[in-house]
Protein backbone atom coordinates (compact mmCIF):
# COMPACT_ATOMS: atom_id res chain seq x y z
CA UNK A 1 0.00 0.00 0.00
CA UNK A 2 1.43 3.31 -1.03
CA UNK A 3 2.11 6.25 1.48
CA UNK A 4 -0.36 8.52 -0.58
CA UNK A 5 -3.05 6.03 0.62
CA UNK A 6 -2.05 5.86 4.07
CA UNK A 7 -1.14 9.58 4.24
CA UNK A 8 -5.06 10.16 2.77
CA UNK A 9 -6.24 7.66 5.34
CA UNK A 10 -3.95 9.76 8.22
CA UNK A 11 -5.93 12.70 7.04
CA UNK A 12 -9.94 11.81 6.96
CA UNK A 13 -8.75 10.48 10.64
CA UNK A 14 -7.39 13.94 11.58
CA UNK A 15 -10.35 15.72 10.06
CA UNK A 16 -12.87 13.43 12.30
CA UNK A 17 -10.76 13.68 15.15
CA UNK A 18 -11.20 17.58 14.72
CA UNK A 19 -14.99 17.57 14.40
CA UNK A 20 -15.31 15.18 17.21
CA UNK A 21 -14.02 18.08 19.28
CA UNK A 22 -16.37 20.56 17.82
CA UNK A 23 -19.07 17.78 18.78
CA UNK A 24 -18.15 17.20 22.27
CA UNK A 25 -18.69 21.19 23.09
CA UNK A 26 -22.15 20.81 21.28
CA UNK A 27 -23.20 17.84 23.27
CA UNK A 28 -21.23 19.13 26.12
CA UNK A 29 -23.41 22.25 26.36
CA UNK A 30 -26.56 20.45 25.34
CA UNK A 31 -26.34 18.10 28.40
CA UNK A 32 -25.74 21.44 30.31
CA UNK A 33 -28.49 22.97 29.49
CA UNK A 34 -30.90 19.69 29.68
CA UNK A 35 -28.81 18.48 32.75
CA UNK A 36 -29.02 15.50 31.51
CA UNK A 37 -25.71 13.94 29.77
CA UNK A 38 -28.25 10.70 28.45
CA UNK A 39 -30.53 12.88 26.75
CA UNK A 40 -28.22 15.17 24.79
CA UNK A 41 -26.64 11.77 23.09
CA UNK A 42 -29.86 10.36 22.56
CA UNK A 43 -30.48 13.76 20.54
CA UNK A 44 -26.97 13.77 19.28
CA UNK A 45 -27.38 10.02 17.74
CA UNK A 46 -31.09 10.19 16.58
CA UNK A 47 -30.76 13.78 14.51
CA UNK A 48 -27.51 11.61 12.87
CA UNK A 49 -29.71 8.73 12.36
CA UNK A 50 -33.03 10.77 11.01
CA UNK A 51 -30.28 12.26 8.30
CA UNK A 52 -29.22 8.63 7.58
CA UNK A 53 -32.12 6.91 7.24
CA UNK A 54 -33.13 10.09 4.68
CA UNK A 55 -29.69 9.16 2.72
CA UNK A 56 -29.60 5.00 2.75
CA UNK A 57 -32.46 3.00 2.60
CA UNK A 58 -33.46 5.41 0.09
CA UNK A 59 -31.08 5.06 -2.53
CA UNK A 60 -29.99 1.95 -4.79
CA UNK A 61 -26.62 1.38 -3.62
CA UNK A 62 -27.73 1.86 0.19
CA UNK A 63 -30.24 -1.05 -0.09
CA UNK A 64 -27.67 -3.08 -2.17
CA UNK A 65 -25.43 -2.46 0.85
CA UNK A 66 -27.64 -3.66 3.32
CA UNK A 67 -28.98 -6.73 1.33
CA UNK A 68 -24.89 -7.72 1.34
CA UNK A 69 -25.14 -7.10 4.96
CA UNK A 70 -27.71 -9.25 5.92
CA UNK A 71 -26.58 -11.97 3.18
CA UNK A 72 -22.57 -11.57 5.09
CA UNK A 73 -24.61 -12.05 8.66
CA UNK A 74 -26.70 -15.06 7.24
CA UNK A 75 -23.78 -16.83 6.06
CA UNK A 76 -21.76 -16.47 9.45
CA UNK A 77 -18.55 -14.11 7.69
CA UNK A 78 -19.74 -11.45 10.22
CA UNK A 79 -21.34 -11.92 13.64
CA UNK A 80 -24.11 -9.79 15.24
CA UNK A 81 -21.92 -8.88 17.60
CA UNK A 82 -19.26 -7.14 15.52
CA UNK A 83 -22.61 -5.04 14.58
CA UNK A 84 -22.49 -2.80 17.58
CA UNK A 85 -20.38 -1.05 17.53
CA UNK A 86 -22.49 2.02 17.97
CA UNK A 87 -22.84 1.13 21.68
CA UNK A 88 -19.78 1.88 22.57
CA UNK A 89 -20.10 5.15 20.57
CA UNK A 90 -23.49 5.76 22.15
CA UNK A 91 -21.38 5.83 26.05
CA UNK A 92 -18.60 8.38 24.35
CA UNK A 93 -21.37 10.67 23.40
CA UNK A 94 -22.92 10.44 26.66
CA UNK A 95 -19.63 10.98 28.59
CA UNK A 96 -19.79 14.40 26.23
CA UNK A 97 -22.97 15.38 27.89
CA UNK A 98 -21.80 14.82 31.22
CA UNK A 99 -18.55 15.42 31.98
CA UNK A 100 -17.40 18.45 29.34
CA UNK A 101 -18.83 21.12 31.39
CA UNK A 102 -17.48 20.33 34.16
CA UNK A 103 -13.90 19.46 32.60
CA UNK A 104 -13.96 21.64 29.38
CA UNK A 105 -13.36 19.79 25.90
CA UNK A 106 -9.11 19.73 26.20
CA UNK A 107 -9.14 17.69 29.66
CA UNK A 108 -11.84 15.23 28.70
CA UNK A 109 -10.58 14.68 25.16
CA UNK A 110 -6.47 14.14 26.94
CA UNK A 111 -8.65 11.89 28.75
CA UNK A 112 -10.08 9.52 25.79
CA UNK A 113 -6.69 10.07 24.38
CA UNK A 114 -4.46 7.73 26.16
CA UNK A 115 -7.62 4.84 27.18
CA UNK A 116 -7.99 5.23 23.22
CA UNK A 117 -4.26 4.85 22.56
CA UNK A 118 -3.89 1.46 24.53
CA UNK A 119 -7.20 0.15 23.33
CA UNK A 120 -6.51 0.62 19.72
CA UNK A 121 -2.80 -0.92 20.14
CA UNK A 122 -4.30 -4.26 22.01
CA UNK A 123 -6.96 -4.63 19.48
CA UNK A 124 -4.53 -4.18 16.38
CA UNK A 125 -2.40 -6.73 18.34
CA UNK A 126 -5.63 -9.23 18.46
CA UNK A 127 -6.18 -8.50 14.89
CA UNK A 128 -10.09 -7.83 15.25
CA UNK A 129 -10.16 -4.99 12.56
CA UNK A 130 -10.04 -5.43 8.87
CA UNK A 131 -6.11 -4.76 8.54
CA UNK A 132 -5.80 -7.68 10.43
CA UNK A 133 -3.23 -8.75 13.11
CA UNK A 134 -0.24 -5.93 13.87
CA UNK A 135 2.71 -7.09 15.63
CA UNK A 136 3.52 -5.05 18.80
CA UNK A 137 6.72 -3.08 18.33
CA UNK A 138 8.86 -0.90 20.23
CA UNK A 139 7.64 2.85 18.80
CA UNK A 140 4.09 1.73 19.06
CA UNK A 141 4.24 0.64 22.55
CA UNK A 142 6.08 3.49 23.57
CA UNK A 143 3.50 5.58 21.58
CA UNK A 144 0.36 4.07 23.16
CA UNK A 145 2.56 4.34 26.81
CA UNK A 146 3.22 8.16 26.92
CA UNK A 147 -0.68 8.50 25.68
CA UNK A 148 -1.23 6.99 29.26
CA UNK A 149 0.94 9.50 30.98
CA UNK A 150 0.22 12.18 28.57
CA UNK A 151 -3.80 11.85 30.66
CA UNK A 152 -1.83 11.38 33.83
CA UNK A 153 -0.37 14.78 33.31
CA UNK A 154 -3.15 16.65 32.13
CA UNK A 155 -5.60 15.81 35.22
CA UNK A 156 -2.59 16.16 37.76
CA UNK A 157 -3.96 19.67 38.97
CA UNK A 158 -7.13 17.34 40.59
CA UNK A 159 -5.32 15.41 42.19
CA UNK A 160 -7.21 17.36 45.31
CA UNK A 161 -10.72 17.00 44.49
CA UNK A 162 -12.15 12.87 44.06
CA UNK A 163 -15.38 13.88 41.67
CA UNK A 164 -12.95 15.58 39.29
CA UNK A 165 -10.79 12.62 39.07
CA UNK A 166 -14.21 10.44 38.35
CA UNK A 167 -15.27 12.88 36.12
CA UNK A 168 -11.88 12.26 33.75
CA UNK A 169 -12.74 8.18 34.46
CA UNK A 170 -15.74 8.48 32.16
CA UNK A 171 -14.00 9.71 28.87
CA UNK A 172 -11.14 7.37 29.36
CA UNK A 173 -13.85 4.40 29.39
CA UNK A 174 -15.35 5.97 26.81
CA UNK A 175 -12.58 5.87 24.70
CA UNK A 176 -11.52 1.96 25.25
CA UNK A 177 -14.54 1.82 23.40
CA UNK A 178 -13.98 3.62 20.71
CA UNK A 179 -10.90 1.45 19.62
CA UNK A 180 -12.58 -1.43 19.44
CA UNK A 181 -15.94 0.43 18.10
CA UNK A 182 -13.42 1.20 14.99
CA UNK A 183 -12.20 -2.37 14.72
CA UNK A 184 -16.00 -3.99 14.01
CA UNK A 185 -17.11 -0.99 12.54
CA UNK A 186 -14.31 -1.58 9.80
CA UNK A 187 -15.65 -5.39 9.47
CA UNK A 188 -18.86 -4.19 9.06
CA UNK A 189 -17.74 -2.22 6.06
CA UNK A 190 -16.13 -4.77 4.54
CA UNK A 191 -18.87 -7.24 4.84
CA UNK A 192 -21.71 -4.14 3.47
CA UNK A 193 -18.74 -3.00 1.12
CA UNK A 194 -20.73 0.44 1.72
CA UNK A 195 -19.25 3.07 4.46
CA UNK A 196 -23.23 5.07 4.44
CA UNK A 197 -24.08 1.55 5.38
CA UNK A 198 -21.30 0.78 8.02
CA UNK A 199 -22.47 4.59 9.74
CA UNK A 200 -26.21 4.05 9.53
CA UNK A 201 -25.53 0.24 11.68
CA UNK A 202 -23.37 2.64 13.67
CA UNK A 203 -25.84 4.92 14.42
CA UNK A 204 -28.73 2.70 14.85
CA UNK A 205 -27.07 0.87 17.27
CA UNK A 206 -26.22 3.60 18.68
CA UNK A 207 -29.66 5.54 19.65
CA UNK A 208 -31.28 2.01 20.19
CA UNK A 209 -28.86 2.06 23.08
CA UNK A 210 -29.81 5.42 24.39
CA UNK A 211 -33.37 5.23 23.95
CA UNK A 212 -33.13 1.92 26.86
CA UNK A 213 -30.88 4.24 29.28
CA UNK A 214 -33.15 7.47 28.58
CA UNK A 215 -36.24 5.71 29.31
CA UNK A 216 -35.25 5.02 32.63
CA UNK A 217 -33.68 8.02 32.80
CA UNK A 218 -36.71 9.77 32.50
CA UNK A 219 -38.42 7.77 34.32
CA UNK A 220 -35.94 8.35 37.34
CA UNK A 221 -35.67 11.87 36.89
CA UNK A 222 -37.72 13.14 34.69
CA UNK A 223 -37.66 15.48 30.93
CA UNK A 224 -35.32 18.37 30.83
CA UNK A 225 -37.13 21.88 32.19
CA UNK A 226 -35.29 23.93 29.18
CA UNK A 227 -33.58 23.03 26.12
CA UNK A 228 -31.75 25.59 23.63
CA UNK A 229 -33.07 27.71 21.14
CA UNK A 230 -29.80 27.81 19.01
CA UNK A 231 -30.45 25.45 15.93
CA UNK A 232 -26.22 24.88 16.26
CA UNK A 233 -26.78 22.52 19.36
CA UNK A 234 -28.58 20.13 17.63
CA UNK A 235 -26.18 19.45 14.71
CA UNK A 236 -23.87 16.83 16.47
CA UNK A 237 -25.45 13.80 14.77
CA UNK A 238 -24.20 15.73 11.47
CA UNK A 239 -20.97 16.39 12.58
CA UNK A 240 -21.02 12.59 14.28
CA UNK A 241 -21.67 11.02 11.01
CA UNK A 242 -18.42 12.45 9.05
CA UNK A 243 -16.33 11.56 12.19
CA UNK A 244 -17.48 7.67 11.87
CA UNK A 245 -17.70 7.50 8.14
CA UNK A 246 -14.17 9.22 8.01
CA UNK A 247 -12.70 6.03 10.64
CA UNK A 248 -14.52 3.39 8.60
CA UNK A 249 -12.30 4.70 5.42
CA UNK A 250 -9.22 4.70 7.29
CA UNK A 251 -9.32 2.08 9.10
CA UNK A 252 -9.03 -0.46 6.19
CA UNK A 253 -5.80 1.42 5.25
CA UNK A 254 -3.86 2.51 8.28
CA UNK A 255 -5.22 -0.30 10.95
CA UNK A 256 -7.21 0.75 14.13
CA UNK A 257 -4.15 1.99 16.18
CA UNK A 258 -2.92 4.93 13.51
CA UNK A 259 -6.10 5.26 13.11
CA UNK A 260 -7.22 6.51 16.51
CA UNK A 261 -4.25 7.88 16.95
CA UNK A 262 -4.54 10.18 13.93
CA UNK A 263 -7.87 11.13 14.97
CA UNK A 264 -6.43 12.10 18.55
CA UNK A 265 -4.41 14.60 16.89
CA UNK A 266 -7.61 15.93 15.54
CA UNK A 267 -9.28 16.12 18.53
CA UNK A 268 -6.09 17.47 20.72
CA UNK A 269 -5.91 20.33 17.85
CA UNK A 270 -9.62 20.78 17.95
CA UNK A 271 -10.26 20.85 21.43
CA UNK A 272 -7.85 23.46 22.21
CA UNK A 273 -8.67 25.52 19.53
CA UNK A 274 -11.98 25.45 21.06
CA UNK A 275 -11.18 26.12 25.13
CA UNK A 276 -9.51 28.94 23.50
CA UNK A 277 -12.15 30.18 21.29
CA UNK A 278 -15.07 29.57 23.05
CA UNK A 279 -13.75 28.36 27.04
CA UNK A 280 -16.83 26.36 28.91
CA UNK A 281 -18.35 29.31 31.16
CA UNK A 282 -15.95 29.36 34.23
CA UNK A 283 -13.59 27.24 32.89
CA UNK A 284 -9.70 27.71 31.99
CA UNK A 285 -6.91 26.49 30.13
CA UNK A 286 -4.18 25.27 32.74
CA UNK A 287 -0.74 24.81 31.97
CA UNK A 288 -0.35 21.48 32.56
CA UNK A 289 -3.69 20.71 29.95
CA UNK A 290 -1.23 22.03 27.68
CA UNK A 291 1.69 19.98 28.61
CA UNK A 292 -0.64 16.87 28.48
CA UNK A 293 -1.82 18.12 25.09
CA UNK A 294 1.98 18.46 23.73
CA UNK A 295 2.72 14.86 25.56
CA UNK A 296 -0.32 12.86 23.46
CA UNK A 297 0.77 14.72 20.20
CA UNK A 298 4.14 13.53 20.37
CA UNK A 299 3.07 9.82 21.08
CA UNK A 300 1.23 10.25 18.32
CA UNK A 301 4.44 10.70 16.27
CA UNK A 302 6.00 8.03 18.00
CA UNK A 303 3.14 5.36 17.33
CA UNK A 304 3.01 6.38 13.93
CA UNK A 305 7.16 5.67 12.93
CA UNK A 306 6.51 2.24 11.89
CA UNK A 307 3.97 2.92 9.25
CA UNK A 308 4.40 6.54 8.07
Amino acid sequence: MGDRVRLVGGFLAFVGGALLAVQGRLNGELGHVFGDGFLAALVSFGGGLALLLLGVPTTAAGRAGLARLRSSLRAGRIRWWQCVGGASGAFFVSTQGLTIAALGVAVFTVAAVGAQAVSSLLVDRAGLGPAGRVTLSGPRVAGAGLAVVAVAVAVSDEVGDPSSLWLALLPALGGIGLGWQQAVNGLVREAAQSTRVTTLVNFGTGTATLLVVCAVDVAVRGLPVAAPAEPWFYAGGALGIVTISTAVLAVRWIGVLLVGLCQVAGQLVGALAVDVIAPAAGGQLSAVTVVGTALALIAVVVAARPRL
